[in-house]
C-alpha cells in the first residue's frame, strides 16, 4: 500500500480526477486564520447516502495542508479505505474550534477573532 515520497501530490492527482465512484475521500481544512491549517478533517464515504466515517488530524506548529508527515498519514488513511474519489478545499474553511463542544452554539470562536464576521468561503468580512 505504498503511495510514494509525494503524498500531496497523489492527493490533488485524485481530486483532480472528479468522481470515479465510491468510496469517496473528503478533505477540509481548518485554521486560526487564513494562513495555517491546524487541522484537516477527512472522511470516508463508503457508498451513497453512508454515514461519513470522520477522522481528524491536528497541529500546533506546522501547517497540515504541507507537512509531510500529515500528508502521508491522509494518504495512507484513504488507501486504507480504497477511495476511488477525492473531494478537497483547497483553502482553509473556518476555525479549528468546534462551535458546541469548543465554545457556545450561535458565539464566535474566543479563541479565533480572525474568524468573527467572515464568510467561511471567500473569508471576507460579511457586511452585515
Amino acid at each position: 500500500m505504498k503511495i510514494g515520497p509525494q503524498p500531496e501530490k497523489w492527493l490533488r492527482k485524485k481530486a483532480k480526477q472528479g468522481m470515479r465512484g465510491y468510496p469517496v475521500g473528503t478533505l477540509a481544512f481548518y485554521g486560526p486564520d487564513d494562513r495555517r491549517a491546524s487541522k484537516v478533517a477527512v472522511s470516508v464515504i463508503r457508498y451513497e447516502g453512508a454515514e461519513p466515517d470522520l477522522r481528524r488530524w491536528f497541529s500546533e506548529a506546522s501547517d497540515v495542508r504541507t507537512d509531510p508527515t500529515f500528508l502521508s498519514e491522509i494518504a495512507a488513511h484513504l488507501r486504507q479505505n480504497s477511495v476511488h474519489s477525492v473531494v478537497m478545499v483547497d483553502g482553509i474553511i473556518g476555525c479549528p474550534h468546534e462551535e458546541g463542544v469548543d465554545y457556545p452554539m450561535n458565539q464566535s470562536c474566543p479563541e479565533c477573532p480572525y474568524w468573527k464576521g467572515r464568510d467561511r468561503w471567500t473569508g471576507e468580512l460579511d457586511p452585515n
